[in-house]
């Protein structure tokens, strides 16, 4: 591998590390009916769901939560949603089937594969040692396939046992598979941010924002047998106190025949505006602004809202 390319990698899993950590102090901040959601949901919620959870501002994240349980739906006519039933049914059992390991029952290694199996085919129990292993061990069926717990120190707690690389693979492809039914068909609209180029120069702060919105998250409309949407952005920079400091619209059209789309399905479709206002402040300080943003897809009429937070 050339210099060129570990340089590569190595930017890149900082990149992932300065995110991880974003999020991680974004979740501190979520009050506790948005932390007891996102625990819930744990297994169920795909990466990028928990990312646009997280950067909402607060006000949004309650109208998040029903559209995930909404976009889930099975049948969206009756005013159950037999989905999240189910799911809610399935942790209330785990929680009475499997006591006693020091948590909740659906947070350990067998309420883990309840939750997101359901209930196995079949079930054997071996307390007194099971006759291979020589421990504790119960093996549930899933149609043909065998998923084994284990209590190795005798003290009834029960880890799922991935004893070779063989079935490690085959469990993490059912599990896959199986999780791949609490996914909604068409991910949630969503973008990725950066700024860039943030100075202060004579009384005035200028910078650029970049926005990368996947193609798989936008809506699209048939018109004269081609696919077209328009993307409405605004924007508008405050400071602490919430004084406007300066503001940004506007439209942007994106047209393209069905296999050009399929060629770009997965990449992002990016927007680049520069951006300028005056703030005085005493040489040496600094000072925050938050950047409140609305995306908007006409088409879809799916709409993104994220608060951007810098200081400079």
């Amino acid at each position: 591998m050339n210099l060129k390319n570990s340089l590569k990698i190595l930017f890149f899993f900082l990149f992932l590390l300065i995110i991880s950590c974003r999020l991680y102090k974004l979740e501190r901040k979520l009050n506790p009916e948005e932390k007891k959601f996102l625990s819930e949901v744990r297994y169920i919620i795909t990466g990028e769901e928990r990312k646009i959870f997280l950067e909402l501002p607060p006000e949004e994240r309650k109208k998040f939560i029903e559209e995930f349980w909404k976009r889930r739906d099975p049948d969206p006519t009756t005013e159950v949603n037999e989905f999240k039933e189910e799911y809610y049914k399935r942790i209330e059992e785990a929680n009475k089937l499997f006591r006693g390991e020091g948590r909740e029952g659906w947070l350990t290694d067998r309420g883990r594969i309840y939750v997101i199996f359901g209930p196995p085919t079949s079930r054997f129990t071996y307390p007194m040692g099971h006759p291979e292993i020589g421990r504790p061990a119960e093996i549930w069926y899933y149609g043909w396939f065998p998923v084994v717990f284990v209590d190795w120190f005798w003290n009834g707690t029960y880890t799922l046992e991935t004893h070779n690389v063989v079935y490690l693979h085959e469990l993490n492809k059912a599990q896959a598979i199986q999780q791949a039914r609490f996914r909604p068909e068409k991910p949630f609209f969503d973008l990725n941010w950066r700024l860039k180029k943030l100075k202060r120069k004579d009384g005035e702060v200028s910078g650029l924002l970049i926005l990368e919105i996947p193609y798989k998250t936008i809506w699209f409309k048939s018109k004269d047998k081609n696919l077209e949407t328009t993307l409405e952005l605004f924007f508008e920079i405050v400071d602490e106190n919430k004084n406007k400091l300066t503001e940004y619209k506007n439209d942007y059209y994106l047209a393209m025949t069905e296999d050009e789309l399929k060629l770009l399905i997965n990449d992002k479709y990016s927007i680049k505006v520069d951006f300028t206002f005056e703030d005085v402040i005493q040489t040496g300080e600094k000072k925050k602004y938050i950047l409140h943003l609305k995306l908007i897809n006409l088409t879809g009429e799916e709409e993104i809202k994220k608060d951007i937070k810098f200081t400079i």
